[in-house]
């Protein structure tokens, strides 16, 4: 077999990533999506003190569907930063690093996180 034709190993076209490892790059993604979304919170806060109008425009802004979807990804980045940081916890604590028990507890992250996300928006919007 010639060797120029090998794919490097593991490639990406072949290994798959567990979900730990997923989570564990959303976790980081989800930390960069906070801080932009607390300067959000930050201008909101810096209009109230604009007076009137400048609340105004930042309310329609932020109460528009793309202003609402940004709030519901933010409030999701929240929930799964906390409960990830929380299965750290665990870890750091020596906790939980069983395969089947890292396994689990990526789905229970996953479903916490959906779970108090959803839960979250139906009580603003009931």
């Amino acid at each position: 077999m010639n060797g120029n034709n090998r794919p490097l190993s593991p490639h990406l076209q072949i290994y798959r990533l567990p979900l730990a490892a997923l989570l564990s790059i959303l976790h980081r993604a989800t930390g960069v999506f906070l801080s932009l979304g607390t300067l959000l919170l930050v201008w909101w806060l810096v209009s109230v003190a604009q007076g009137e109008s400048g609340f105004n425009n930042a309310n329609a802004i932020i109460g528009s569907w793309f202003g609402q979807l940004i709030l519901f990804g933010w409030s999701f980045a929240l929930f799964f930063h906390l409960s990830n940081g929380i299965r750290h916890l665990f870890w750091d604590a020596g906790y939980g690093f069983e395969i089947n028990t890292v396994a689990r507890s990526s789905v229970a992250v996953l479903a916490v996180s959906v779970t108090l996300t959803v839960s979250v928006w139906l009580i603003v919007y009931l």
